[in-house]
């Protein structure tokens, strides 16, 4: 067999002279499309091409379920020797490369969306272009008939695929069929929905994957999708259909394309290591995100690094999430926690390591539990500021469409692992991320587990995607979520519990809300109170509302501080919340997930020191919990 992979075009090879015979006189399984030793893509094409040719050549699948970074602008051909040197005329659209560059040396390049139809993929070669349209004039009739509608396109196309099985050897084409936008081809949905809207296309791409001569013919369909999780999981899940992933852009890609577009948008030449630095930190972007970035700085005559960098990133992440995640640049770092001092501690020495870059020794993530107002997501703030890393809320991805959710979780873990490192906070984590369940929702609960289960304890992001959820009942969380090489360290948090925490709490409230305490405050508080975090800042802001209309009635001046009466008074008007069952029932699970004894207070180091101490505190949450109906 001859190979024509040349050195601008890495093409599959042609048949071969085993599968140039007819049909019937080749044995079924053999390898019929497997190129010669040594044939393989070159260096310069993306790891996901090599997939599809390894997979091709070996004769594992002629149809390919390429999802992910779909839109995005791709490389094609070798790059310039010179990063200066590069030119954006270098990227196209991914059917564009794959026409060009992977089917470059096919016969026919077929591609077809709901939105345009068929239409020939030719590259920019006229003559190759006259060719597809007069072959496949012969078989459609002109291209102003050719089938817009999905089950006619479709159709049309098996036509075309089983005629070319039929037709002498000689007379057999190499055909590629590039199917974009499938999710509305074979969308996510039950068998029933199926056979009323689309259950025709379904099976015909399932007959094109499972059909054992396609694969001894240079056949190959390629189905583009932004989410595996909105195809018909039918598809998804069958062995021949070979899934490939396109990923974000990685720092050397990012850095090529920023340079070629700086260049192109008149950046100065002095300001091309600003626009490699921008290249360096602004993983989580697609190249089509970094061309705004760059721009709208070339336009605004602003440093492509400048202050506003972070802004546009931010913008452009959160708006291509579709407001999954939420990006929160950290104000503060653990330096502003009040009190926690174990606990402030540990974290600090993880935040140390991390910023060395020893990765290893960090922890997956962290399970920060405690009674409400406790300050778990501002300590979780705290602690990425302390890293020095950008800190990610994960939002609501859940959605009422069947296949969205898991489609909107997708996306976001892809986001959030070309990101890394990154903080993810999780609130109200036991609410958030659901069990093995399926809860009437037709699985969807139980696939978004999973999904979060397994990149919680994919050890090759340590330290990279740091994992903190957060809870007030951390005993409704799942325990594959909390066990070791997960959330690993259980940090619980506890309303203040000595004189020294609690002024320091007040203390640090007042600078929080912007307002002073008179000398000698806040004195001696009753700790039988339990005042949280989120009470004592109540207490400050009444205290400060009373000295404002004290002084306004009496037309006086405002007062610097809060005075003594004031504080005193509004402390005694204060009435803390009366839900003491809930509060103890929060207080014992978080002392149930406590993984370091040290993080405890004294008063529970000595409960569960004691013989039993933890059967005890389990039997006193199982009656709460029984009271309170949870």
């Amino acid at each position: 067999m001859a190979s024509v992979t040349t050195v601008s075009a890495p093409q599959f090879p042609p048949q071969n002279s085993a599968s140039a015979q007819p049909l019937p006189q080749v044995p079924l399984g053999t390898a019929a499309v497997a190129g010669p030793s040594g044939t393989s893509l070159p260096a310069w094409c993306p790891a996901w091409a090599e997939r599809i040719g390894d997979a091709y050549l070996s004769g594992t699948s002629c149809l390919f379920l390429v999802h992910g970074n779909v839109r995005d602008v791709v490389l094609l051909g070798p790059p310039d020797a010179s990063v200066a040197t590069a030119s954006t005329a270098q990227w196209g659209t991914l059917p564009e490369f794959l026409s060009r560059e992977l089917f470059g040396r096919w016969d026919i390049v077929l591609a077809y969306d709901i939105g345009k139809g068929l239409r020939p993929l030719a590259g920019p070669d006229p003559t190759r272009l006259r060719t597809m349209v007069q072959w496949l004039t012969e078989r459609l009739g002109v291209a102003a008939t050719w089938p817009r509608d999905p089950d006619a396109a479709i159709a049309a196309v098996d036509a075309l695929l089983e005629r070319n099985l039929i037709d002498p050897p000689e007379q057999r084409k190499r055909i590629a069929v590039v199917l974009d936008y499938a999710q509305y081809l074979a969308p996510a949905g039950d068998a029933a929905a199926s056979v009323r809207g689309g259950a025709g296309r379904l099976v015909r791409l399932l007959s094109w994957a499972t059909n054992p001569l396609l694969r001894r013919v240079n056949v190959a369909i390629v189905l583009l999708t932004d989410s595996m999780a909105e195809m018909h999981p039918r598809l998804v899940t069958n062995p021949a259909v070979t899934a490939i992933d396109v990923p974000l852009p990685n720092v050397q890609e990012r850095e090529r394309f920023a340079i070629a577009t700086a260049s192109g948008a008149g950046v100065p030449a002095d300001q091309m290591t600003a626009v490699q630095r921008v290249a360096a930190i602004s993983g989580g972007l697609s190249l089509e995100s970094l061309r705004a970035v760059i721009t709208m700085s070339a336009r605004d005559g602003s440093s492509p690094d400048g202050p506003e960098f972070a802004i546009k990133k931010k913008e452009l992440i959160e708006r291509s999430c579709q407001g999954l995640v939420e990006f929160i640049q950290p104000r503060l770092t653990l330096d502003a926690v009040a009190g926690h001092a174990e606990a402030k501690q540990r974290l600090l020495a993880d935040a140390k390591a991390i910023h060395r870059g020893q990765l290893d020794s960090a922890p997956m993530g962290y399970l920060i539990c405690g009674p409400v107002g406790t300050g778990k997501s501002f300590i979780a703030e705290c602690y990425a500021g302390s890293v020095g890393i950008p800190c990610a809320m994960l939002k609501n991805f859940r959605s009422k469409y069947v296949g969205e959710t898991e489609g909107n979780l997708e996306h976001a873990l892809d986001v959030l692992r070309s990101l890394g490192p990154v903080v993810v906070v999780i609130d109200e984590a036991d609410a958030a991320l659901g069990n093995r369940q399926s809860d009437g929702d037709s699985g969807t609960s139980a696939r978004v587990f999973s999904m979060i289960a397994r990149q919680m304890g994919d050890t090759r992001y340590r330290g990279k995607i740091v994992w903190m959820l957060l809870t007030s009942r951390p005993d409704l969380l799942p325990i594959d979520l909390k066990r070791q090489g997960r959330a690993e360290v259980h940090i619980p948090l506890f309303y203040p519990h000595d004189q020294a925490e609690m002024e320091s709490m007040f203390l640090a409230m007042a600078r929080k809300c912007h307002v002073k305490l008179a000398a000698g405050l806040p004195g001696p508080i009753d700790l039988e109170l339990g005042l949280s975090g989120a009470d004592i800042e109540s207490v400050v802001l009444s205290a400060r509302r009373k000295g404002l209309d004290r002084t306004a009635d009496a037309g006086e001046p405002a007062p610097e501080a809060i005075s003594e009466g004031d504080f005193n008074a509004s402390l005694d008007d204060f009435m803390p919340s009366a839900q003491g069952l809930e509060k103890e029932l929060q207080e014992i699970a978080a002392v149930l997930e406590c993984t370091e004894k040290r993080f405890l207070p004294e008063r529970w180091k000595q409960k569960v020191s004691q013989p039993g101490g933890r059967s005890h505190l389990q039997e006193r949450l199982a009656a709460i919990r029984e009271v309170i109906g949870s």
